[in-house]
């Protein structure tokens, strides 16, 4: 596997902080309050990994570590061409999901009605964090990266992660991205898969960024 040195990756979570600082703003407006997003880390994993990550993590925020594979995961996917080409994703536990669209549309919404309302306000919340994400890696990459729609996805972390077409040979960078409000903290998770080719294009634009910051091109 290609793999990043510590330069390289400092300089990619700076990038995706700016990006998720840009979605948050967007987030605040839509739902009505201050919202602060973090990138805490990066990490690139295989696609076995990735799932077994998100199974974790959603076990660790319900609170009981016993029922492993019933966990559903809430996902919008886009796929990216241009500097690289990349599957991106934004997942979320799916009780997670519901509270986020309740605070997008107001208490006001009965349960039933929010519920049928999810797709449409998740894939909106996704096509503001992806493409605040990846713009921002276009625009410091100096680059052109273009995106599908957005597709809603509901399932276990393997079927989210399936759904998307990954191959064996690919590498899943994961984002796992804090969104702290006035009274929710919701963990979340964004991630790019990749194969050899995308993940080695994306290797030479962080050099060629960095070669432009320290003024060596």
């Amino acid at each position: 596997m290609v793999a990043l040195t510590e330069l390289e990756h400092d300089a990619l979570v700076e990038i995706f902080n700016i990006g998720v600082g840009q979605a948050a703003a967007a987030m605040s407006g839509i739902v009505g309050e201050e919202v602060t997003m973090s990138v805490p880390s990066i990490t690139f994993l295989s696609r076995s990994e990735a799932a077994q990550l998100l199974e974790e993590a959603h076990r660790n925020n319900q609170g009981s570590p016993d029922n492993s594979g019933n966990e559903r995961i809430c996902g919008v996917s886009q796929h990216y061409e241009g500097a690289f080409s990349t599957e991106a994703l934004l997942m979320f536990p799916e009780d997670k999901s519901l509270e986020i669209v309740r605070l997008m549309v107001g208490e006001a919404v009965p349960l039933a009605e929010l519920s049928g309302m999810e797709q449409e306000a998740m894939s909106e919340i996704g096509n503001i964090i992806l493409n605040s994400c990846v713009g921002t890696l276009a625009n410091i990459f100096q680059q052109e990266l273009h995106g599908s729609l957005p597709v809603y996805h509901v399932g276990s972390s393997d079927e989210i992660l399936d759904a998307t077409g990954t191959r064996a040979d690919t590498v899943v960078m994961m984002l796992h991205i804090d969104f702290i409000l006035e009274k929710h903290q919701i963990h979340g998770y964004v991630a790019f898969i990749l194969d050899v080719t995308a993940l080695t294009d994306l290797k030479e634009q962080i050099d060629r960024y960095l070669q432009r910051a320290m003024g060596l091109q």
